[in-house]
């Protein structure tokens, strides 16, 4: 079982009450990050029949995406620790009646995968979050067939991406934030720095390692009310939020809500609150 095996501590927070959003609010994420989405699987080029890996797969968009695209005579294998998630992918596949596809609850660092069994592996800001990323990646690695393709989607630096930090900042003085990682430490932006990215791809034995920056609009609501309820709901302020005082937490709430609709305000426009992700599409050769 993922609570088990050296990402213990990651499987323990994702299987926790401030991530379980991610299953309930899975709707709401994947139209988030739908053009991000779209980048990856424009790069990755899925091909009818090809045996896919998809890490950090969450409730499954990208692993039914993935799936149509490589048809029935393929095969897509989704990978998460998020037992919630895992349970609203499975219902989705079914639902989809897509017989190529299956999602198992595992650790993708440990899971005992099939020798030189894929072809590509993807991954849609799932590999971020491997305590020993290098050794993760080497088994990774294991499981592909010589000269399979990588293709990942990671964060760039917090301050190139406001749209989360920035709503954290609006509000630090009222619910401060944990300390946050350091630069070896699993974590949102773990991937920040290319040289450590392309340190760890090489040291697990990938070949033809490449980071391409990319600025990707984010729709994060339709106003800044909605952009609001949903800062309050998942991510960096939600979690602030949670470790407030039971007695204290409604009204802080009410609070923090004021101080977030001032900073999503600045952001809206005809389509709604719209800002950029900054992100890495990250290549790599097995």
């Amino acid at each position: 079982m993922p609570g088990e095996g050296p990402n213990a501590p990651q499987a323990a927070y994702w299987n926790g009450p401030s991530t379980r959003a991610w299953a309930r609010e899975h709707e709401r994420i994947d139209a988030r990050f739908a053009p991000i989405l779209d980048r990856l699987l424009a790069r990755a080029a899925a091909q009818p029949g090809e045996r896919v890996l998809d890490i950090g797969c969450g409730s499954g968009t990208s692993t039914i995406a993935l799936a149509e695209r490589v048809g029935p005579a393929g095969r897509v294998l989704g990978i998460d620790i998020a037992a919630e998630s895992v349970e609203v992918a499975r219902r989705r596949i079914d639902a989809a009646g897509l017989a190529q596809a299956e999602v198992l609850l595992a650790d993708a660092a440990t899971h005992p995968f099939p020798p030189g069994g894929f072809d590509l592996l993807a991954s849609r800001f799932g590999v971020m979050f491997f305590l020993q990323p290098i050794a993760a990646f080497a088994h990774l690695r294991a499981a592909l067939r010589p000269g399979a393709r990588v293709v990942l989607t990671a964060f760039r630096s917090p301050a190139e991406n406001r749209w989360t930090t920035g709503a954290a900042a609006a509000v630090r003085d009222l619910v401060p934030p944990p300390p946050p990682p350091g630069p070896e430490e699993p974590g949102q932006f773990a991937f920040a720095d290319p040289a450590r990215v392309e340190r760890i791809l090489r040291g697990a034995g990938f070949a033809e390692v490449a980071l391409a920056p990319e600025d990707v609009p984010m729709r994060l609501g339709a106003d800044a009310a909605e952009a609001a309820a949903f800062a309050m709901t998942l991510g960096q302020v939600s979690r602030a939020l949670q470790d407030a005082p039971d007695g204290a937490r409604e009204g802080l709430r009410e609070v923090v809500r004021d101080r977030l609709l001032d900073f999503y305000r600045a952001a809206e426009g005809p389509a709604g609150v719209t800002m950029p992700a900054a992100i890495w599409l990250v290549t790599a050769r097995a």
